[in-house]
């Protein structure tokens, strides 16, 4: 079925009132910016939501249409905290109970394409949070011709990208955070830095950008736009870098969400909260409430680090026209699907997938219609 209406809700922070929503907004951030960077701080608010009124209760239905043509999402009236943090209920038989799954996306410096996708699931009677990366050049398949998963934001808005993340995975998440890139140094700053240790010399610029990466390797206490060229790092300005490409960035992502939450997850960062807040409302869009923040709050304090996996969608690399892509292995993919995200107790199969693989035999699409090879960009041309 697809993706009910977006909710434009205004930033959750607004919906508090009065000291008793003020206190559980500060804890909400705390948790938040503890982790020290956009990523980090979307990862925590995880722990504290649920999903937003008229989530979707079901596995995707086969279709003949691509999930990702949607149009921008509509604006609609806020819904209503409710500071007592009960949780909502969650209609139909097919959901298993205390589950709750989260896309966090992190945009780059002009607002248009999304580098970083994670889509994270809560279950909170076991008490595990699992995170899993979608790689930015994965292979989606869409009319224009840069047919990859981090270009459906600038081309298509935030419903766009809800309907085209529910197309890889099979059903639409319960509740988003996106993160605008340029409030990374900020929060890095304002909790004092991050100690890491640099697994290779990095230097790269991108005048376009206004990405300036000067790293060299070892264990180091990093600043906020060090910190950020460390997680957007995927090669030098001479070529090298790490030889998987955009694996070898998200697994030093990982590894940077594990060490900032260590050492940000601390009392003495209370201090920081009230500019902390301001950093995030300003530069964070969410359908989160109020009430959602307090009733997950609980669960956060209940995890440490031993009930948080990372993962990494399990793919190839590809080549079309010279362009560099990621193609899903399907069957692996559906396997982790279902062990890591799923939270319906009917397993998501094949028929449910809008997703598109490139191999030595050509294009193989679930929902059946293959992209002509002419449709994508030739980079080889340039």
């Amino acid at each position: 079925m697809p993706f009910p209406s977006g909710k434009k809700i205004p930033r959750f922070y607004t919906l508090l009132t009065a000291e008793r929503g003020r206190t559980l907004r500060r804890r909400a951030f705390l948790a938040a910016a503890a982790a020290g960077s956009i990523y980090i701080a979307a990862l925590i608010a995880l722990h504290s939501v649920v999903p937003p009124a008229g989530a979707a209760v079901g596995l995707n239905e086969p279709a003949a249409t691509s999930p990702v043509t949607a149009a921008a999402a509509a604006t609609v009236a806020p819904v209503s905290p409710t500071p007592e943090g009960d949780a909502p209920e969650t209609s139909g038989t097919a959901r298993r109970p205390g589950i709750y799954t989260l896309l966090v996306a992190g945009r780059d410096s002009v607002g248009l394409n999304t580098d970083t996708l994670m889509v994270a699931r809560l279950d909170s009677r076991e008490g595990t949070l699992h995170v899993v990366s979608i790689p930015r050049d994965t292979l989606v398949n869409v009319s224009w011709s840069v047919k990859k998963v981090n270009s459906i934001y600038g081309m298509l808005g935030l419903q766009g990208l809800l309907d085209g993340v529910a197309g890889l995975i099979g059903f639409p998440v319960d509740g988003y955070v996106i993160i605008n890139n340029s409030a990374f140094r900020e929060i890095i700053d304002c909790v004092g830095g991050i100690w890491f240790d640099v697994p290779m010399d990095m230097h790269y610029d991108d005048a376009a950008q206004g990405l300036h990466i000067s790293l060299s390797a070892g264990y180091q206490h990093l600043t906020g736009e060090q910190c950020e060229g460390l997680v957007r790092f995927r090669q030098n300005s001479n070529g090298t870098g790490y030889a998987d490409g955009d694996l070898g960035r998200i697994e030093v992502q990982h590894a940077f969400l594990a060490a900032a939450a260590e050492q940000l997850l601390s009392p003495g960062n209370l201090f920081s909260v009230p500019e902390l807040v301001d950093i995030l409302s300003e530069n964070t869009d969410t359908d989160l409430t109020a009430g959602n923040i307090a009733f997950f709050l609980r669960e956060l304090l209940k995890l440490d680090g031993g009930d948080v996996t990372f993962h990494t969608a399990p793919h190839d690399l590809a080549e079309i026209r010279g362009g560099s892509y990621v193609s899903l292995r399907l069957g692996e993919w559906l396997e982790m699907i279902n062990t890591c995200l799923n939270p319906f107790t009917e397993n998501v199969s094949e028929e449910n997938l809008d997703v598109l693989v490139y191999d030595y035999r050509g294009f193989y699409s679930t929902r059946g219609s293959v992209p002509p090879l002419w449709s994508f960009f030739d980079y080889s041309a340039l």
